[in-house]
């Protein structure tokens, strides 16, 4: 591919919600899931597992859980988990015994569980699918692991849908580059660049107003401050991590 091809692939990138009735071919989903297994793992754990959702019941319950319908309809759906159970069992079967490294556990699992995923949808889109990253399953964790019979030691990241979209394409802009590329030494912006940033993000919202997009998520009383709680909480019994 020429730079201008490879700019043309990511620029053809879009979250889709809502699918055309169609059965992934074995050849693509196993195409898809290769993908997903050459992602880069920290120190060669492989510190994730995918689930697939094809039981239609299983589908639904955890479409309704996150509050994301498309789960149902995809072709393919999946729940993204960062995982040191398996870890644990390797190194046990040589007697082994893991270490106490929650923090480090968090951290390089959910890594490597973002990873695989991208590359599963990066693979998909090559063969002309699109899908959504669905972090709604942040809303019921306990319910959904427990749906999966999720051991300790797994945590879901998200979950991923794939599928032919049956939707029009949309663009979603994206900050300048200056702003989130750095060279050499972190530049904080200044209050010319969160305009002109603003700005440029403003036809994601509605209303024109990006900025108000984001603190429905991230300011004092967003959603966010809703699951932090409930993520803590779920790390400690999972990870044995203190928050």
């Amino acid at each position: 591919m020429t730079p201008t091809e490879v700019k043309h692939f990511f620029d053809a990138h879009w979250t889709v919600r809502k699918y055309k009735p169609f059965a992934m071919p074995a050849e693509h989903l196993d195409a898809i899931l290769h993908a997903a297994q050459r992602a880069p793992t920290d120190a060669t754990a492989q510190m994730y597992s995918l689930i697939r959702l094809s039981h239609p019941g299983l589908k639904q319950s955890i479409a309704e859980l996150s509050g994301n319908p498309h789960i149902v309809t995809a072709s393919e759906a999946f729940l993204v988990c960062g995982d040191i159970h398996r870890l644990e069992k390797y190194l046990q079967s040589q007697a082994h015994d893991i270490g106490h490294f929650p923090s480090i556990a968090t951290h390089f699992a959910i890594g490597d569980a973002a990873l695989a995923g991208q590359n599963l949808l990066l693979a998909a889109e090559m063969l002309g699918y699109r899908g959504c990253w669905i972090g709604g399953v942040m809303n019921a964790l306990h319910e959904i692991s427990a749906l999966v019979e999720l051991p300790k030691g797994v945590i879901p990241y998200a979950a991923l849908t794939i599928g032919i979209a049956d939707e029009a394409p949309i663009h979603r802009p994206r900050l300048p580059r200056e702003q989130v590329i750095h060279e050499n030494r972190y530049k904080t912006p200044e209050a010319k660049d969160l305009l002109a940033g603003a700005e440029q993000m403003a036809s994601i919202s509605p209303r024109g107003n990006w900025v108000q997009t984001l603190a429905r998520y991230f300011a004092k009383n967003g959603s966010m401050e809703t699951r932090e709680q409930s993520l803590a909480n779920f790390l400690q019994v999972r990870f044995g991590k203190k928050i």
